[in-house]
């Protein structure tokens, strides 16, 4: 049972809707207006709102709005007369679920607050769920079948000091399963060291790794230390272990099998105890077939292997990623923001070849370009994402069929026409005024304008 607030000036409308969700069982109230709802929504805990577009007072567009302002968790189903398809539009980017087109049968009605409760369960779930893994697992986040079986490895093999090699494409998080393996393990007070062996040329990565004694090379004016020292009693994490020279590798090896090495320019050995957790984006198996990676090393540090899932093979972890990105972002900035159903639905069939990171570049420009309300909250919908992820030129071909299916496109820049040529009238046709206040640059106003066929009145 769900508690359900209905708004319309139509009482009629009203009655039959309240009278319907009643005999669902659902606990159902109904209002006139959008300021009574206002009222209704600040006193009850309200799972689910509908609401016409057009009513007296405050309408459903003004009451959406101020919702989205105060971050209100509320679901939305707008109700709109035939032929407004445009305020439907802009309903669901202001945050609404579901829409439906006057007039309509109650049954169309009843199917869309199944759906939308449906989904809002959904969304509850996926929130304890994601409270549940961040106290599991740290920074990593996932209930997805491939991340529940990386997290399964992470707590068996985390009280051993067994090397673990960790695969994935670059920016799925290969980092943070070392760093989650180090935190679970009984070295989690020494120290974690990273090191990109992809960074540094050759002569300097293995005194990196080994350190160097005094005169071992010119410049070395002083003894140091590498990282392997320096990790003594914790762990060592080697980014992009396939980047390795080959003369290096055989130092690696050595100290694998023997747990001591010589500093560079040295000739005592130095017992070091670290466990070596290494990552790679590269097929080995092909770097050992090309004479480039030593196939005993292999076998040294690929004792387990963990394998990270690229974000297109754990689509349902999107929204749990997108929460907590967006909660750490709030913290480091104080930007706070959400993100509306059309933007998320993009994000569902983008192929986010960037993985994790790239979602999280994604939403930090997102949230500057969004735009605020009263309170500061922002709102980021489809049209503060990049061009690739809106469908646009460069798009896979599934994201742009889907665009199209949906109709949504046209009407999307329909809209857009219209916030700038009302933006450029407001600036008096001043291109750096419209452009500042529509949070673009002048460069990309001017692109759109000529896209959409916008000039002066006197130059048309």
């Amino acid at each position: 049972m769900a508690k359900i607030l209905i708004a319309d000036d139509h009482q009629g409308m009203r009655d039959m809707i309240v009278e319907m969700l009643l005999g669902l069982d659902h606990e159902a109230t109904g209002v006139t207006d959008g300021l009574e709802a206002r009222q209704a929504l600040a006193a009850g805990d309200y799972d689910l709102l509908v609401t016409d577009l057009r009513m007296p007072g405050l309408d459903g567009m003004a009451l959406l709005r101020s919702l989205r302002d105060e971050g209100s968790g509320v679901g939305v189903i707008v109700m709109t007369a035939h032929g407004s398809v445009e305020s439907a539009v802009e309903a669901m980017s202001l945050g609404a679920l579901d829409f439906a087109q006057k007039p309509f049968p109650l049954s169309a009605i009843e199917a869309k607050v199944k759906k939308a409760l449906e989904r809002l369960s959904m969304t509850r779930t996926n929130q304890l769920l994601r409270d549940e893994i961040n106290q599991r697992f740290g920074s990593l986040i996932g209930g997805s079948p491939s991340m529940q079986r990386v997290f399964e490895l992470i707590a068996k093999v985390s009280e051993t000091t067994t090397p673990v090699l960790v695969l994935g494409e670059s920016g799925t998080g290969k980092e943070l399963v070392a760093r989650e393996l180090h935190r679970r393990s009984p070295r989690a007070d020494g120290p974690f060291i990273t090191v990109n062996c992809a960074a540094l040329a050759e002569g300097l990565l293995e005194s990196e790794l080994f350190g160097h004694e005094r005169g071992a090379f010119t410049g070395a004016v002083q003894s140091k230390k590498g990282k392997f020292e320096l990790a003594h009693e914790g762990t060592l994490f080697l980014d992009e272990v396939g980047e390795i020279p080959l003369a290096t590798q055989v130092k690696l090896l050595r100290f694998l099998q023997e747990k001591e090495m010589e500093r560079v320019g040295g000739n005592r050995l130095i017992k070091v105890d670290v466990r070596v957790v290494c990552a790679t984006n590269r097929n080995v198996k092909e770097l050992i077939a090309d004479g480039r990676f030593r196939e005993d090393l292999f076998y040294r540090i690929n004792v387990i292997t963990v394998e990270m899932p690229p974000l297109r093979e754990r689509r349902e972890d999107i929204p749990l990623l997108v929460e907590a990105l967006l909660r750490r972002h709030a913290a480091n900035t104080g930007l706070q923001g959400t993100v509306a159903d059309d933007a998320m639905n993009l994000f569902q069939i983008y192929e986010w070849p960037g993985n994790v990171r790239e979602l999280e570049n994604v939403l930090e420009r997102a949230l500057v370009l969004a735009d605020a309300g009263a309170s500061g909250h922002r709102r980021i919908s489809g049209k503060d994402l990049p061009a690739e992820i809106q469908g646009g030129e460069g798009a896979p071909a599934a994201q742009r069929e889907y665009m199209e299916a949906s109709g949504l496109s046209d009407q999307i820049e329909r809209i857009e026409r219209e916030i700038i040529r009302k933006a450029l009238v407001e600036a008096q046709w001043n291109q750096t005024k419209a452009a500042k206040a529509l949070h673009l640059k002048r460069s990309s106003l001017q692109y759109k304008m000529k896209k959409y066929e916008l000039q002066r009145p006197e130059e048309e």
